[in-house]
């Protein structure tokens, strides 16, 4: 039973208990404010902090290690994610991409060069659009079909892995994870990339407390993160870890 579940029965058997009190006592109506405000707050909180694992389980970091995995999301983007894959396979590393469905169908062929260098693809949803966690719970699951499919038509593999746009989940999206039955990839470390825009910010940001078993979360659009990544694998070098993709980091299937 997931949390979301979980809190909901409690709170309505405190809820029932509290009107059978009311209705003997009439007690204030505070009370009821003071059982609904946390309620709700618990709720939202589930909703945009992915490793609360409310609606739905998510791997965000592997056991402690000697390793630890960095992703990118939202592309393939020409002339961008190019730049990424030249920085890695100069630094011999292996990561994992997080697609958006409709940029693999537009460039096919750079989401197969992903899969030719030995990169990890997933599944990040068709559209990416900030609706995306508004819609029914059938819509949800065709568009990660949908994406499958694209990924499958380019690259040749069918993905397990997905990572919700944003972080976002709640009921409908996890009856799509589920209808699909993917396993659901979050991270450990935010690199905030797509805000933070100095270089020495955001390599302070990442590296600051890393540590083996991490997942690094990072966009194939950021320049920021052009900037510091190849300084970023040196780091991680010099702090003896190693970089392996997510599903060694996390001894998981990530193809079906």
């Amino acid at each position: 039973m997931s949390r979301f579940w979980i809190t909901n029965i409690i709170f309505f058997v405190l809820l029932t208990a509290l009107y059978s009190i009311d209705t003997t006592y009439s007690i204030s109506g505070w009370w009821y404010v003071a059982l609904v405000v946390p309620f709700i707050a618990i709720h939202t909180l589930g909703s945009i902090i992915l490793s609360m694992q409310f609606f739905i389980p998510v791997r965000s970091q592997g056991k402690p290690q000697q390793a630890i995995a960095i992703t990118f999301d939202d592309g393939p983007i020409a002339g961008m994610t190019e730049n990424i894959l030249s920085i890695l396979k100069e630094h011999n590393v292996k990561a994992s991409f997080f697609c958006i469905g409709h940029r693999v169908a537009r460039e096919p062929s750079l989401a197969k060069r992903l899969h030719d260098e030995g990169h990890l693809v997933g599944n990040h949803t068709y559209w990416h659009k900030a609706t995306f966690d508004l819609q029914s719970g059938n819509t949800i699951a065709k568009e990660l079909e949908d994406t499958d499919k694209a990924i499958v038509k380019a690259v040749g593999v069918k993905p397990k892995f997905f990572r919700p746009p944003y972080g976002v989940t709640n009921p409908m999206v996890a009856t799509g994870i589920k209808r699909g039955n993917y396993t659901v990839i979050g991270w450990s470390v935010r690199s905030f990339d797509t805000v933070i825009k100095d270089r020495a910010k955001l390599f302070n940001r990442v590296t600051r407390s890393l540590k083996g078993g991490d997942i690094v979360l990072f966009h194939d659009y950021s320049e920021s993160t052009h900037d510091i990544l190849s300084d970023f694998l040196k780091h991680v070098a010099k702090l003896g870890l190693k970089v392996v993709r997510v599903d060694e980091l996390l001894n998981e299937q990530a193809y079906v």
